[in-house]
């Protein structure tokens, strides 16, 4: 019977029409005032079907084969345009909101051609734009846009199962993220505090249009970052009627609906939950980790000159060890040093804009939520003589800016000023091994206080537009000391060029001075008498200088070749005291970071090149190559530069998706990573009893601070998408299978406890004092990886 089901199933799919359209509405308007553009020429990119916009700036198509397309715009007056690709259902009226820029009034010389990819003035390098159908059917990514970012130029990684971004040779904890505007500080779940990184994206592809990734040149109205910018951009929201979408990926299961809630108010909203717990379990892995999170958009068109947009992500990460797992040596060791880690977060906020003639304001308001709880027992049984750690923080903050932004006279003017409220509280305790003896941290810690900005740019083309000139200037402070409340001392000051050498070729530069605080469990970290350390230091915002340049080269309209060299120099960067590096180093592990007594005293600096090749074909095939050559370099208690432990030298990415008949997509991704340098462990701390039995695990011998250097690593990722259109359902199916020929990734090695026949450690020395016994120690040398085969489902409706 089951067999003569199956039979029917496919009998029916194959008997679906293989093709089905799908129609598509929108309106054109103008970026700066928001009246529609009539009359606009609007063509599918690179065919012949096109339309005109109405009186009103709308248009329509129908009948156009559901998938993937971009619009080309032409119009008297303004600049020509090619969106970024979206997806276009045959089940719903897809909408898109399109704007337009005036062009500027002497183009005698300079013929303007749309281009499919993004160019600024003020970000003339360093800026590269991901469509969603990079981010959608990327193999190897499992729809994580974390992943998919680690496909460009710049952007390196450290281990297989984590989503940390090291762009430029800065560490994970110097990127900022923004969703339509609005910070969202966390970006993954069971994120690491005080940096960004984690395993798993909380985004939801569903939501995403495109994003634009800053390596450089950031925006002056996005501060308190040394390394990347990301500003996501969501899709616009107004449907006929309500649909949705279900999802069945990798770790989780997603349930999305876009629905009208008004004439003027549309909505998008999904919640997804993880079963790696299930799978986790399974494999006999030593922890089980379970995720929960959702997401919301809802936008109102209340007139003309007046727009309102309410949006939220927040996660629910659950986390809890598995005795039960396999009882190798590593399976024990990591249980008994591991710990449980609980977090919640959330960020909440509104956009207000409203339309002047040829300018507009715009109104941020936002609050984000970050609780952290961590604790650990002595052999994982929870009574209080066995405590070794109990961790809980609480980071919010409450977040307002303004900016306006206005085009006069073929000038570009961007100004405005923020300002947020900052709570932070943590209890802390923590059993360690410090100047040779066994000692506690014990203390609570409540903070608030005030930041505060103010920033402007203005962008002006010359010599009959061969040559764009942008000029940035931001000043940030704030209230928890007086070496960081006087704006003066923040300021950052930056210019951008872009002088275009041939009609196709372009010699582009930016430089810049950048700022960022330092992380709040770093502002908040007080010894066991109460005393804020950092602040009695002296710490300081940290400083990184960015110069840019490089050529463009635009053979075609698809085509773009950009090589570009960089140089960042950092200062003012916090310094362990504990451990004598610089911080610049940590923030890629679970668990905390910043959590220190430090000092500003490290200087790095990071430099390189990437060259970067993007094409699409009108047959369907889109391709980035990338290359980077990157160093980073940070000071030891020497004043000495080492090198940082981001330091992976070479980078290559070949990312390629093609579209053949019939609906099926095929991707690949092929990704070499340098080895990164690390810390070898010390064995005489490690193997004393006092020192091992305060974290389980070896101390590092930060005299030898990444004097080792891992093996390169290189991984091939394939991806295969077949997809069904059914009268009133689409059916997506998807394979993905990451590291294809099992490649290992050697990791740095440990120290795991020699037992008897009892399971118990071995003491080679149970006579001696208690200060002096020694457990038996052996070196535990293991990789990372392996084949790992995903099949996936979508389902829409």
């Amino acid at each position: 019977m089951n067999r003569l089901i199956f039979a029917h199933i496919i009998l029916l799919i194959s008997s679906v029409s293989l093709a089905q359209t799908g129609s598509l509405k929108g309106v054109v308007k103008d970026v700066y005032t928001n009246k529609p553009i009539p009359f606009v020429n609007i063509v599918i990119f690179e065919t012949t079907t096109g339309t005109i916009s109405d009186t009103l700036g709308r248009f329509e198509f129908n009948d156009i084969e559901a998938g993937f397309v971009q619009l080309q715009l032409s119009s008297l007056g303004y600049t020509p345009k090619v969106t970024e690709e979206f997806s276009v259902s045959h089940i719903r009226t897809n909408y898109i909101e399109i704007s337009l820029e005036t062009t500027s009034e002497n183009l005698d010389e300079v013929k303007v051609s749309a281009s499919p990819y993004v160019v600024r003035p003020e970000a003339p390098v360093s800026l590269r734009r991901i469509g969603i159908d990079q981010i959608e059917k990327s193999a190897g990514a499992n729809r994580d846009i974390s992943k998919v970012l680690q496909s460009f130029p710049g952007v390196g990684s450290a281990s297989t199962f984590r989503n940390d971004l090291f762009v430029r040779g800065g560490g994970p904890s110097e990127n900022r993220f923004f969703i339509d505007g609005i910070e969202i500080p966390n970006l993954n779940h069971f994120t690491t505090q005080g940096a960004s990184g984690g395993p798993v994206g909380i985004l939801n592809v569903d939501f995403i249009r495109e994003v634009d990734f800053y390596s450089s040149a950031f925006p002056v109205s996005k501060g308190n970052a040394l390394s990347s910018v990301f500003e996501f951009k969501q899709i616009d929201v107004r449907d006929d009627k309500p649909h949705f979408k279900g999802t069945l990926g990798a770790s989780e299961l997603s349930l999305t609906t876009t629905a009208p809630l008004s004439e003027k108010t549309g909505m998008i909203a999904s919640v997804r939950r993880s079963y790696l717990q299930f799978l986790f379990d399974a494999l006999g892995l030593p922890f089980l980790p379970t995720f929960t999170d959702f997401q919301f958009k809802t936008k109102t068109r209340i007139d003309e000159k007046n727009e309102i947009t309410f949006l939220g992500v927040g996660a629910i990460d659950k986390f809890k060890l598995n005795e039960n797992a396999e009882p190798t040596e590593e399976n024990n060791y990591i249980l008994n040093y591991l710990p449980v880690n609980n977090q919640w977060n959330y960020t909440i906020g509104a956009a207000y804009k409203h339309y002047l003639e040829r300018s507009y304001l715009s109104f941020y308001l936002s609050r984000n939520h970050l609780n952290n709880e961590v604790y650990k027992y002595k052999d994982n049984v929870e009574t209080p003589e066995n405590l070794l750690t109990d961790y809980s923080s609480d980071e919010i903050e409450n977040k307002f800016r303004v900016e306006y932004t206005a085009r006069p006279n073929d000038f570009t003017i961007n100004i405005g000023a923020g300002t947020e409220y900052v709570q932070y509280q943590n209890r802390t305790y923590n059993q360690i091994y410090e100047d040779d003896e066994p000692t506690e941290v014990n203390y609570s810690s409540e903070l608030d206080f005030v930041k505060w900005s103010v920033f402007g740019s203005v962008s002006h083309p010359f010599i009959n537009n061969r040559l764009t000139l942008s000029a940035g200037l931001r000043m940030d402070a704030n209230s928890y000391s007086s070496q960081m409340n006087r704006m003066w001392e923040q300021i950052s000051p930056r210019l951008a060029a872009s002088y275009m050498l041939l009609p196709d070729v372009y010699l582009n530069m930016n430089a810049g001075r950048y700022y960022q605080q330092p992380a709040y469990t770093t502002f908040g970290y007080r010894n066991n008498e109460g005393e804020l350390l950092n602040k009695t230091n002296g710490i300081k915002y940290l400083q990184a200088d960015h110069l840019v340049g490089g050529l463009e080269f635009r053979p075609n309209k698809r085509t773009r070749v950009t090589l570009e060299g960089f140089y960042k120099i950092y200062d003012d960067y916090p310094f362990s005291v504990q451990d004598s590096i610089s911080m610049a180093s940590k923030g890629g592990d679970f668990g905390i970071f910043g959590d220190e007594e430090v000092t500003s005293t490290s200087k790095g600096k990071a430099w390189g090149a990437e060259l970067l090749v993007r094409t699409r074909t009108n047959n369907g095939f889109n391709m980035i190559a990338a290359y980077t050559y990157v160093r980073s370099e940070f000071t030891d208690w020497q004043d000495k530069y080492v090198p940082s432990s981001w330091d992976s030298k070479h980078l290559f990415t070949f990312t390629g998706n093609k579209s053949f008949g019939k609906n099926w997509d095929v991707g690949v991704k092929w990704r070499f990573v340098g080895g990164l340098p690390y810390t070898p462990y010390d064995f005489e701390k490690s193997s004393l009893v006092q020192a091992w039995d305060a974290q389980n695990r070896q101390y590092l011998d930060y005299s030898q601070f990444n004097t080792q250097r891992l093996a390169s690593f290189h991984q091939l990722d394939i991806r295969v998408d077949k997809t069904w259109y059914f009268k009133k359902m689409t059916l997506g199916v998807y394979l993905d299978i990451q590291n294809l020929y099992n490649q290992q990734a050697e990791q740095a090695p440990e120290l795991i406890q020699v037992l008897d026949d009892n399971n118990q450690p071995i003491i080679i020395n149970p006579g001696a004092p208690i200060e002096e016994q020694r457990y038996e120690l052996k070196e535990l040398n293991s990789t990372s990886g392996t084949v790992l085969p995903t099949i996936g489902l979508m389902i829409e409706f």
